[in-house]
């Protein structure tokens, strides 16, 4: 029976590893349905009020030639990235993080913001030309902040300005708008922003980096996120605290300031010229309903974009939730209790890692302390599930002989086990439930390595590249090319499991020796930072199984001296 109970609780931390690894998607609420437009915007001057939908005017105004304006480009360098503004909408056509490489968040014309736009009666938008108050913005430690302004006109008397603020420090860029009606009718009209990523990623493009493709649309409303894959994105329309297009380690994230804005999101189809099909996209952002605007009246509205890494501590340090962007998953438990959020066990896990990493200066290194401090914490709890083992291994024999006693009589069978039990005062749970009480924190230092987007690109023993292939482990969030850790891990599992005690039907513990095969070629595919994890964890489990052994022997010799010395 106890050999069951560890082999089940193997197969569910295996199941549990396959399961969240090889991106089975987080589960898919049900979207709720597209919610009207609540009341937007708020002018600066009294305005006639607001509506859901923009309501067109008495008098419908004349539309007139917009002033031409030559399109333009500024460029933006700060320390943490470098970005490119166009003046069709004041859009962003680059976006590349300086983040362990070089990453293009933005591909022209396929992934990135589409700038802003104003949409007129249901009819399509039309980005606005915007002329730039600049053609370069560089943002350094001495100047912390860089601002880009910029203004048009949308060919209908709607004067729009619009005011770029990025920061030396963060991934963050602060968006105000400003519509001013130069018209002497009132006017109707929306004023979006929106960010577009495409359902399947060009077979011609090879993405640059992993987490370039986002691979999912995810929204806060009402403190929960709401996810749903990029091919299964429904239209939404409604408040909330965000909404963004995200990959495992990166996120674009829309985020509205005050009144005015609300979350949209929705997929749509572009037919290209040659193309087969059309492209479909995966769209989100916020949208603004201004309604009767008057003759001089103006309307506002203040949004923020991050687009950056998953960064735990940064996302947090917005306030606004975005942290819950980064998936830790949940441990099931009896449905009674409901589950157990991962976000509990693995933050904290998190913190210690980093705060390792301050010291050290080496992920692999702080893997290795934070395994070696987790086995510590746990090690009492490990020596009572070996005794308990090696006591039920003991009495296996005189339970195998109850068996073939009582084997036509369960009820015998059971109560006679129990006896021996007791007289013996061994638990036959007691080698289990230690075991079943340390797998939710082991799998939450799992979650938390493979979340970490701070592993990316970071080395832990790198001899450097042979024929463009890395020598060992010089990225911790990618896989071992050499496969060397794969293996060692395996050998270390396989060692590990002949040291276990052997109880009940040996045909199991035959079972059980296999699991070090599966286990090698799952894990051949795995970040180097989850396989060392394991592979130390494994090494940590046979030095305090030989410790047991040790310790055994030595009281076992003890006895035998002492009548010697008397």
């Amino acid at each position: 029976m106890e050999k069951r109970a560890v082999l089940a609780a193997v197969l569910m931390a295996a199941l549990l590893l396959v399961y969240q690894f090889l991106f089975v998607k987080p589960p898919e609420p049900t979207a709720p349905a597209a919610k009207k437009e609540a009341p937007a915007g708020s002018p600066s001057t009294p305005a006639a009020p607001t509506a859901s939908t923009p309501a067109p005017a008495d008098a419908p105004p004349a539309a007139r030639e917009a002033p031409a304006v030559a399109q333009r480009t500024a460029t933006v360098e700060t320390p943490l990235y470098a970005a490119i503004v166009d003046s069709r909408g004041g859009r962003l056509s680059g976006w590349t993080l300086d983040y362990r490489g070089k990453k293009p968040m933005v591909i022209d014309g396929e992934l990135g913001p589409r700038g802003l736009v104003v949409r007129r009666g249901g009819g399509p938008a039309q980005p606005i030309p915007l002329n730039l108050s600049a053609e370069a913005v560089k943002v350094a430690k001495g100047e912390p902040v860089g601002v880009l302004e910029m203004s048009g006109e949308d060919g209908y008397g709607l004067l729009v300005k619009q005011t770029l603020r990025f920061s030396a420090d963060t991934y963050v860029v602060e968006r105000q708008i400003r519509v001013e009606n130069r018209n002497t009718t009132a006017q109707s009209a929306e004023v979006a922003v929106d960010w577009a990523a495409p359902v399947e990623w060009p077979k011609d493009q090879a993405e640059k980096f992993h987490g370039q493709h986002p691979v999912r649309v995810a929204r806060l409303v009402s403190g929960a996120v709401q996810r749903t894959d990029l091919a299964h994105t429904t239209s939404y329309v409604g408040p909330g605290s965000w909404v963004g297009l995200e990959s495992e380690w990166y996120v674009a994230a829309l985020i509205p300031v005050g009144p005015g804005l609300q979350l949209v999101e929705n997929k749509r189809a572009e037919t290209r010229p040659g193309a087969a099909k059309p492209v479909e996209f995966a769209d989100v952002g916020l949208r603004g309903t201004i309604t009767a605007l008057g003759p001089g009246q103006v309307w506002e509205a203040r949004a923020i974009e991050y687009v950056g890494p998953k960064e735990y501590e940064r996302l947090k340090a917005l306030n606004v939730g975005l942290e819950k962007s980064i998936y830790f998953g949940g441990f099931p438990l009896p449905q009674a209790y409901g589950g157990l959020p991962m976000e509990w066990l693995a933050v904290p896990i998190l913190w210690v890692m980093h705060l390792f990493f301050s010291y050290t200066h080496n992920y692999g290194v702080a893997i290795i302390l934070l395994t070696v401090i987790t086995k510590v914490l746990f090690f009492p709890l490990t020596i009572k599930s070996m005794s308990s083992m090696k006591a039920m291994q003991a009495l296996q024999p005189q339970v195998n002989a109850i068996r073939s006693k009582y084997k036509s009589d369960p009820q015998r069978l059971q109560a006679e086990t129990m006896a021996l039990y007791r007289t013996h005062k061994v638990n036959p749970l007691g080698g289990c439930l230690p075991m079943v009480v340390q797998i939710p924190i082991f799998y939450a230092l799992y979650v938390a390595l493979s979340v970490s987007v701070e592993l990316q690109n970071q080395p832990f023993v790198c001899f450097g590249r042979l024929f463009g292939a890395d020598l060992w482990i010089c990225d911790l969030a990618s896989y071992d090319p050499t496969y060397v850790l794969p293996i060692l891990m395996g050998v270390s599992m396989f060692v590990q499991q002949r040291m276990t005690p052997v109880m009940g039907d040996p045909r199991q513990a035959k079972m059980m020796l296999f699991m070090p095969v599966v286990f090698t070629f799952m894990f051949l595919n795995l970040p180097s930072g989850l396989v060392l994890y394991w592979t130390l964890s494994n090494v940590l489990q046979i030095a305090q199984q030989k410790y047991m052994e040790w310790s055994g022997a030595k009281t076992e010799k003890a006895p035998a001296r002492a009548p010697k010395k008397a």
